[in-house]
Parts: structure tokens; C-alpha cells; sequence
């Protein structure tokens, strides 16, 4: 998993509240396990019409909005069912960060795993950088480190992450990972294993 530290990238706005992973990634590309690939159905209903044409409106398919790296939702962004697809759809795409009041909570577990950061703002933190997206400066920063985003004004807003999550995010650990560190450990046990109970070997 790729380490987050500090994300100087464009912003782009999606001011819907309860934005569910099936609109994230339909179900018609759940098909694969791989990652990859996916960003051609991240929230395709929103981005082709019936006949698969791209709809110019909407956000994510203007072109001042090209090369996005970062997206500011409504409230309870994630929510639905529980499809490890969704962030990688929008890493796919190209977006390391989502900004929020909130995330549904399997949603939210899948970002960390997957080196998404989630970041949760206040209303009127959110709302001010939903307005500034929609101008012409699209740029933010979004610090890890210091816990900070700064806006394309340069307001910074600062927030929460807990400590064992954020370390993981910055040293690039997803779960097997975290394991690997302890795998000197995990030797001189099963070392000490093999000799005091020989007959689990025998497998």
C-alpha cells in the first residue's frame, strides 16, 4: 500500500448527501478482484447517461476538474453495502482523499485498508470548501502530518484521526503489512513451536 504523507492536489465538489458505494461503483463491476480498471464505472450513472454517453455536467467529467485528487462530499458519504470496490474506484480515478461530515462506518474501515484518506471536517468547513471548489483555484493541500487541509484560499482547517491509523497511512501499512513487521517474532515462535509440538508439523 502506497504511504500518504502530503497531497497537493485539485479539489472538486460533490455536494450530495448519502452518496451509497452501489452510486460509488455499480454492481456491474464488481466482477473483478482486481483494482485496476476501475475507475471506468466510478459513479457511472452519474457520468453516462443511458446510451453510455458522458454527460458534460457533471462534475467529475469537466474539464477544469481533469487530474482530481481530492473530493469534498455531503454527509454520510459510503453508505450501502459494504464493497471493498469503492475506494478502489476512486484511487483508480486518481483521488487519494475524500472530504466529508461524516462516512458510513465499513466504508470508512475500507479507506484505511486501502491507503484512501477520509477526512472528517465540520458542516461549515465542509460547505466553505465545497464553495471554493466550485471556483476557479482548485488546489489543496492536504497534510497528514500536521493533520491539517488547507483550503484553495489558504483557510486551514484542522482534523481528527486516530493515532494507530493515521501511523499505518503514513508508513504505507495495510493490515498483512502491520503483520509482516512482527514477522521476526512470528519466526521464533513457530521455531519454538516446531520443537515443543512437533506433531502440528506433520501436516
Amino acid at each position: 500500500m502506497q504511504a500518504f504523507t502530503k497531497l497537493d492536489a485539485k479539489i472538486a465538489p460533490l455536494p450530495l448527501a448519502n452518496v451509497d458505494t452501489d452510486q460509488i461503483i455499480p454492481k456491474q463491476f464488481l466482477k473483478t478482484v482486481e483494482r485496476e480498471g476501475l475507475s471506468k464505472g466510478l459513479f457511472y450513472d452519474f457520468r453516462f447517461d443511458e446510451e453510455g454517453k458522458v454527460k458534460p455536467d457533471f462534475i467529475l467529467n469537466r474539464p477544469e476538474y481533469k487530474g482530481v485528487g481530492v473530493l469534498v462530499a455531503g454527509d454520510n458519504f459510503g453508505c450501502g453495502s459494504s464493497r471493498e470496490h469503492a475506494p478502489w474506484a476512486l484511487m483508480d480515478f486518481g483521488i487519494s482523499c475524500v472530504i466529508s461530515t461524516s462516512f458510513a462506518d465499513i466504508f470508512y474501515n475500507n479507506c484505511f485498508q486501502n491507503g484512501l484518506l477520509p477526512v472528517v471536517l465540520a458542516p461549515d468547513q465542509v460547505q466553505a470548501l465545497m464553495e471554493e471548489a466550485k471556483g476557479g483555484n482548485h488546489m489543496v493541500t492536504v497534510d497528514l502530518e500536521s493533520q491539517t487541509v488547507v483550503s484553495p484560499s489558504g483557510q486551514k482547517f484542522a482534523f481528527q484521526i486516530d493515532p494507530q491509523r493515521k501511523e499505518k497511512m503514513l508508513k504505507g501499512l495495510d493490515a498483512i503489512g502491520e503483520t509482516l513487521q512482527a514477522v521476526a517474532a512470528i519466526d521464533v515462535y513457530e521455531g519454538k513451536r516446531a520443537i515443543s509440538q512437533p506433531w502440528l508439523e506433520r501436516a
